[in-house]
């Protein structure tokens, strides 16, 4: 009897073209963190319409922002994890619906604590569905192309947030705040039947999880049409021992994942800060609210050029080397906003090239850990990376006001400001010292 053929799912993904059904992939993925986007910074569209319309003062509005960052986190340690056990595809829709849900129960809010707790309940779907996207993207990417075409993916998220800035500002003027709420929900929930339709499994997880070995063919036969996986086993996965949080502390791992939370703490810390305290210290520096919207708009405009450009580098050279130097240009540029008020030319490059440097950043270490972790404990690993992130981005928000009250001058405000790029790219470098994951496991056999 002939021994079966043992082929590498990642092998066949690797020596193919990017197909139609991996474009598919990315793109639905790339909805999904578009409206995750649109949703995350739903709340600060609607705030000053709060403001008018229920007498808040700025106190109240806090605890409403932290409660969805706190969501966030929250959801990315839990949904992780159980993507790991169930499969990518069922928690990002399960996800996807739930913060879709979330988001239509909040236009209904009647008071600003009713509004707080519903907004902590749409992050635990935001937190849970975004890595899953990353994940999923990822594995269906070849090696050569991973880097861009996540990055390229997750890029929905900066556009989301933008032209949900321009969708809210026409909404709020015609039918009130609520209406933003409500998009914001009825958007994953339409999403959520195409999702069901459109978005295979991961072909790694099923290989993992010693899927019937026609299913996996089945799926790469969408990527590899012309060759045959009749009577083949699938292999290239490892298995490791323990629970998908235990192996982010297995040696070979632990000091890259730890080096990883650094990063994300620092750059979403630094990104937080920026885009919440920048329209305020512009407007207080003199300039327009046309001039200071022009200016605002810069960072997520230069993250999502960053996250592309980033992208492309990253395929093409050591992705450390890439993102340890956009982090310390990160300082420069950040350094530079302090001294540029007086010039708004100046200043718009400035703001530019910290959204590249900080956003396309905090774009490519998402690729980065996504290639970093194996199969088994992947979406854990990006997952938990987002939530330590997103303790930064609560701290960066909460420290600007004190920043700004210390009354040191722009300069020296913004030199403090850059000092958390210069630790993530110190990490990120550090990293990269330190080599690749962990020891190969026993590879995963599946029964033909």
């Amino acid at each position: 009897m002939p021994t079966p053929r043992s082929i590498d799912v990642q092998d066949v993904i690797n020596r193919h073209g990017v197909s139609r059904f991996q474009m598919r992939i990315v793109l639905l993925c790339f909805l999904v963190v578009a409206i995750d986007g649109f949703d995350t910074a739903a709340i600060g569209y609607i705030a000053p319409a709060l403001r008018s319309q229920w007498g808040v003062t700025q106190a109240q509005l806090a605890p409403l922002f932290g409660a969805g960052l706190f969501g966030l986190m929250i959801g990315a340690f839990l949904f992780g994890p159980l993507a790991d056990r169930v499969g990518r595809k069922a928690v990002l829709i399960v996800t996807t619906a739930f913060f879709g849900l979330a988001s239509l129960a909040s236009a209904w809010s009647t008071s600003i604590e009713m509004l707080t707790v519903l907004r902590f309940v749409t992050g635990l779907g935001l937190g849970g569905a975004m890595p899953n996207a990353i994940t999923l993207t990822s594995e269906y990417c070849p090696e050569h192309r991973r880097s861009f075409l996540t990055m390229a993916m997750f890029c929905g998220f900066t556009v989301g947030s933008a032209l949900g800035g321009f969708a809210a500002a026409h909404l709020i003027a015609d039918y009130g705040w609520t209406s933003v709420l409500v998009l914001g929900g009825v958007l994953p929930l339409a999403l959520v039947p195409v999702l069901m339709l459109g978005l295979p499994e991961s072909v790694r997880f099923l290989v993992l999880k010693q899927a019937p070995a026609e299913s996996v063919a089945k799926l790469l036969r969408h990527i590899a049409p012309a060759e045959d996986f009749s009577g083949a086993t699938f292999t290239g996965i490892a298995k490791p021992k323990g629970s998908p949080i235990g192996q982010l502390f297995r040696p070979g791992l632990v000091a890259g994942t730890l080096c990883l939370w650094l990063t994300f703490f620092m750059s979403l810390l630094i990104f937080y800060l920026l885009s919440s305290w920048l329209p305020t210290i512009i407007s207080s520096a003199g300039l327009s609210l046309k001039e200071a919207s022009l200016v605002t708009v810069m960072l997520a405009t230069g993250g999502t050029v960053g996250g592309l450009v980033l992208g492309a580098l990253m395929d093409r050279a050591n992705p450390h080397v890439v993102l340890g130097l956009s982090y310390l240009a990160a300082a420069g540029f950040v350094a530079l906003i302090g001294s540029a008020t007086g010039s708004v030319p100046l200043l718009v490059v400035a703001v530019f090239g910290a959204g590249f440097c900080v956003a396309g950043s905090q774009i490519g270490i998402n690729a980065l850990s996504a290639s970093y972790y194996p199969t088994a404990n992947r979406a854990t690993g990006v997952a938990w990376a987002n939530a330590v992130g997103r303790v930064g981005s609560v701290v960066g928000s909460m420290i600007g006001a004190s920043l700004i009250g210390l009354g040191l001058g722009l300069p020296a405000t913004f030199g403090i400001v850059a000092l958390p790029a210069l630790v993530a790219a110190a990490s990120i470098a550090l990293k990269g010292r330190l080599g690749t994951p962990a020891p190969r496991l026993a590879p995963v056999l599946q029964n033909s």
